[in-house]
This record gives C-alpha cells, sequence and structure tokens, in this order.
C-alpha cells in the first residue's frame, strides 16, 4: 500500500482510498481530498512535516499523519 505520505516530490499520484475514522475522515474530505483525485506534492518542509500538495487547483498544506491515512497509486 502507497501513501500519500511516500509521494516523491514533483510527483503526481490518485488516491485509492481513504484510511481513518470519523471525524479525521471527514475533515480530510472536506479538504478537497477524496477518492479518484489527482494529488501532486509540491513540497516538503524542512523537517519534513507538513507536506504541500496542489488538489483541485489549490495548495493545501497537510500533515504527514494525515497523509498516511490517504492511499494512492
Amino acid at each position: 500500500m502507497n501513501t500519500l505520505k511516500e509521494v516523491t516530490i514533483g510527483s503526481s499520484a490518485k488516491v485509492v482510498k481513504l484510511h481513518g475514522e470519523g471525524a479525521v475522515k471527514r475533515r480530510i474530505m472536506d479538504m478537497g481530498i477524496t477518492k479518484g483525485v489527482e494529488v501532486y506534492v509540491r513540497k516538503v518542509a524542512p523537517l519534513g512535516d507538513p507536506i504541500e500538495v496542489t488538489v483541485r487547483g489549490y495548495e493545501l498544506s497537510i500533515r504527514k499523519d494525515d497523509a498516511a491515512m490517504i492511499e494512492v497509486e
């Protein structure tokens, strides 16, 4: 299983499944990250957290813990 946390800088990935429960999953979906959407990893902070991605035409910063719950291909 590949997760968004493992995608390299400058690469794109397609969301396959969201893991997590309740409010955490809902928050990820509210940010626009849903099944089938294309996510481009723009950059990673110097200490590795957060990760900046482009999704649905806007930039989004997401924590590594949340990115680990997003399965991609």
